[in-house]
């Protein structure tokens, strides 16, 4: 008898984020497993069953409030009604104390490293992840760094767990062979952990920092961009940092592929897709020596203490001064992107699937 997986996708986001990049490219992959997708609207060649389309970030809290609640309530139900064997979930969620057999996905523990005051993630990431992950038949998640996050905060054993490196478009990152510009780039949220505010000073500190700007790629933020906007005011370099808001995703090779360097300082990462992306683009890299930015990056980036801000302006000036290391490093970053492919995500995923079902 064949048996059935059921995947919620309840979650997913149209403008992609980490999550919902990693659940869309990894479905290809579980297809064999003949699942049936717990999604807002009809993916096209799968088997989907229809859910609330208001469940999401794009609600905000009340979307992920009104998720909890379905998960808790309806899901089991689904479940139970589909004569499922095992549910899949790409996010750490799952119905509590209901009977129904899980292996869930987990991210990072950002929310509990760097926790904001009255947020409402903080208790779920508390409170209700770490009951998810102890009801879990096996846990799932996306780097060395993050599974010693998940022993260290929930002692929850280092056999439940399975680390899988995610992977990145091969179509779509690649090396185009266009003109370097003179912008270093940064692509990412604005939250304080991400450490713009150092990247910022470091990229003041520049000498002939006139002759080149810094690109800040990702969603305005009107909790945090208004304190990064004062700050560049204050160094006097307004003309110089580019605040791009969101970029679409169609536009982010060329904005890659043209820039002397991604920089990536943030304070932790679950895994961090900017960076391989950019070193699939030859795109040399600098980002941190912390979490799991070592796995992707490996000796083929300039790792540097994020704390440091003269550190980061060091591995910038690099950049600027020394051609040949660029180019060193953009044959190196390809080679080490190419170690990364969603059919090695997707093959070791269902073999963990698969024994549970």
């Amino acid at each position: 008898m064949t048996k059935h997986l059921l995947i919620n996708l309840a979650f997913l986001l149209t403008k992609p984020t980490g999550t919902t990049t990693y659940a869309l490219n990894l479905l290809p992959h579980l297809q064999q497993l003949q699942p049936t997708l717990l999604v807002a609207q009809n993916l096209a060649d799968y088997n989907c069953y229809l859910v609330p389309p208001n469940q999401t970030a794009v609600q905000g809290a009340k979307g992920h409030l009104r998720r909890l609640i379905w998960t808790q309530l309806q899901l089991p139900k689904i479940y139970h009604q589909l004569k499922s064997h095992l549910l899949f979930c790409p996010i750490p969620e799952a119905p509590l104390y209901s009977n129904c057999r899980d292996v869930v996905m987990f991210h990072d523990l950002i929310p509990l490293r760097f926790p904001k005051r009255f947020s409402p993630i903080t208790p779920y990431y508390r409170y209700y992840v770490p009951q998810v992950l102890k009801q879990a038949q096996h846990i799932i998640c996306n780097s060395q760094a993050t599974a010693r996050d998940i022993t260290e905060f929930y002692q929850i054993p280092d056999s439940k767990i399975t680390p899988i490196p995610l992977a990145y478009n091969r179509t779509h990152f690649r090396y185009l062979n266009l003109p370097t510009r003179n912008y270093f780039l940064y692509i990412g949220r604005h939250e304080p952990y991400k450490n713009l505010h150092r990247l910022i000073a470091a990229f003041a500190g520049l000498k002939n920092q006139s002759e080149y700007e810094l690109w800040l790629a990702g969603p305005i933020d009107s909790r945090y961009t208004p304190s990064l906007q004062m700050q560049v005011k204050e160094l006097g370099i307004t003309n110089q940092v580019k605040f791009l808001n969101y970029v679409s995703y169609s536009e982010l090779p060329t904005i890659i592929n043209q820039a002397i360097a991604l920089v990536f300082p943030s304070l932790w990462e679950g895994f961090g897709f900017p960076v391989l992306e950019a070193m699939a683009c030859g795109t040399p890299v600098i980002t941190s020596n912390l979490s799991s930015l070592p796995e992707v990056a490996g000796d083929a980036a300039i790792l540097i203490n994020p704390y440091n801000t003269a550190e980061i302006t060091d591995a910038m000036q690099m950049m600027v001064n020394d051609l040949e290391l660029r180019s060193q490093l953009s044959i190196q970053c390809i080679a080490r992107a190419n170690q990364f492919s969603w059919e090695n995500t997707g093959k070791t995923t269902v073999e963990v699937l698969l024994r549970f079902l």
